[in-house]
């Protein structure tokens, strides 16, 4: 029996997910999930308004629900995120040699997309309407928090 492997599209969906439950608990609506070999390894979203925390993002509290694992496994992973990965972010990628990062969408914010690209991370941006279309509502409703979180 063949396990069929998710799409980048079906792997955002549960970025996008933890996305709508920051935003649910009032924070910013950033959601990441980490794969590894197709499977979920975790999942989280921004909680630096819930946690009064300046490192809680999406993909750093992502990395932390996923917890602990050798290098090995982060080599087979992909990162997913609804928005391309602040500098904090993009360097937590790089730390863990994580290969591929899946990003709903850049139009918002454009993140460490060029470093990661040099440094030989494969880095597919999907232009996910429901991600744009969230983050320009919270950006317009919230603009002092928005610019809080990626520090203008």
């Amino acid at each position: 029996m063949t396990l069929e492997r998710p799409t980048p599209r079906e792997m955002l969906d549960v970025a996008l997910a933890e996305a709508v439950t920051g935003a649910g608990e009032g924070g910013i609506p950033i959601g990441a999930a980490l794969f590894v070999d197709g499977e979920l390894l975790g999942s989280g979203h921004n909680r630096r308004v819930q946690l009064d925390s300046p490192i809680h993002h999406g993909e750093t509290d992502c990395l932390m629900s996923a917890g602990r694992h050798p290098a090995s496994v982060y080599a087979r992973a992909t990162m997913v995120t609804t928005l391309s990965p602040c500098d904090m972010c993009t360097g937590a990628i790089l730390l863990y040699k994580i290969p591929h990062v899946v990003i709903g969408e850049n139009t918002t914010f454009l993140g460490g997309e060029e470093l990661l690209r040099s440094r030989g991370v494969t880095v597919t941006v999907l232009d996910d309407a429901r991600c744009i279309d969230m983050m320009t509502a919270f950006i317009a409703a919230k603009p002092e928090l928005w610019h809080e979180d990626i520090s203008v």
